[in-house]
């Protein structure tokens, strides 16, 4: 199983996954399809199957365009709302792309309909690796938008948090800020302040910080630390989706102080969360 890491946009990340022996090939939250198709060419697969973590802009606008070039192409995930959708998945639900099993993992608290994506080969020394869209990232996670605290927080902790402890392959380069919040909660912790040193190189370099493994998630980001001590201190609260909703109301505050947007930037955020109604696409 090969993974490409395709930077697309301003932050977002779309993936290629390879099945090396039939080469066939899964993409994974498809916004610049060119781009994709151009990765696709280079490395001379056949793209099958799209899936699609969630229904926004930004991870899902590329689907309709992708489907019109290439006719019979599957465009997975969860939401109806995901553009050119042709088959809603359900959670638990188990796909295969030859030597390649895809485990379909709801995991509502960004959006409602939001599906993670564990995939791993039988007998194959390659660890296995989770998509996870805006559920989980580097040291942080997704703005709550449409789901409880409560529902988040299960995603968070029993649907990702239960996998194998290693690769994680998230929808953003959001890893310096959500390292310099988690310093922020937790000034004492040594493994926050490595991973920040660390992420500040790869930004001066301009390089990437994915994939991340849930191993190293669970002791600096603050989101998967909700039982902490020092994280329930943070927040003031004690039982743990008290927690974790502190964190996300605590987090968006930093975010916006330290990034402040412009009205019309807040607008086109809202309209590619779908907090602005658009004309629905046949």
């Amino acid at each position: 199983m090969k993974v490409k890491v395709i930077p697309v946009l301003e932050d977002n990340y779309m993936y290629l996954v390879i099945e090396e022996h039939t080469r066939e090939a899964v993409a994974v939250d498809v916004a610049v399809p060119k781009r994709l198709l151009e990765i696709v060419g280079r490395e001379g697969v056949s793209l099958t199957t799209v899936l699609t973590t969630h229904h926004h802009w930004d991870h899902a606008r590329g689907n309709a365009e992708l489907a019109r070039l290439r006719p019979g192409l599957a465009v997975l995930g969860a939401d109806e709302r995901i553009c050119a959708l042709t088959r809603r998945l359900v959670h638990g639900e188990e796909l295969r792309f030859g030597a390649i099993h895809v485990r379909c993992l709801l995991t509502p608290g960004h959006t409602s309909g939001h599906m993670s994506y564990f995939l791993w080969e039988e007998e194959c020394p390659d660890p296995p690796a989770v998509f996870s869209g805006d559920a989980l990232s580097v040291a942080g996670c997704g703005l709550r938008l449409e789901s409880t605290a409560q529902q988040m927080y299960e995603s968070l902790t029993e649907t990702l948090g239960s996998l194998p402890p290693e690769t994680v392959f998230c929808g953003h380069e959001h890893t310096l800020g959500n390292l310099e919040f988690a310093q922020k909660v937790e000034p004492s912790n040594d493994h926050v302040r490595a991973k920040l040193s660390w992420a500040k190189k790869r930004d001066e370099d301009d390089m990437p910080t994915v994939p991340s493994t849930l191993c190293e998630e669970l002791l600096y980001n603050p989101f998967l630390r909700v039982a902490e001590e020092p994280v329930r201190k943070f927040t003031g609260k004690a039982a743990p989706a008290e927690v974790l909703e502190a964190l996300c109301k605590e987090r968006a505050s930093f975010q916006r102080a330290a990034e402040p947007l412009q009205p019309q930037a807040r607008a086109l955020l809202a309209l590619q969360w779908g907090l602005l109604g658009t004309p629905r696409q046949k």
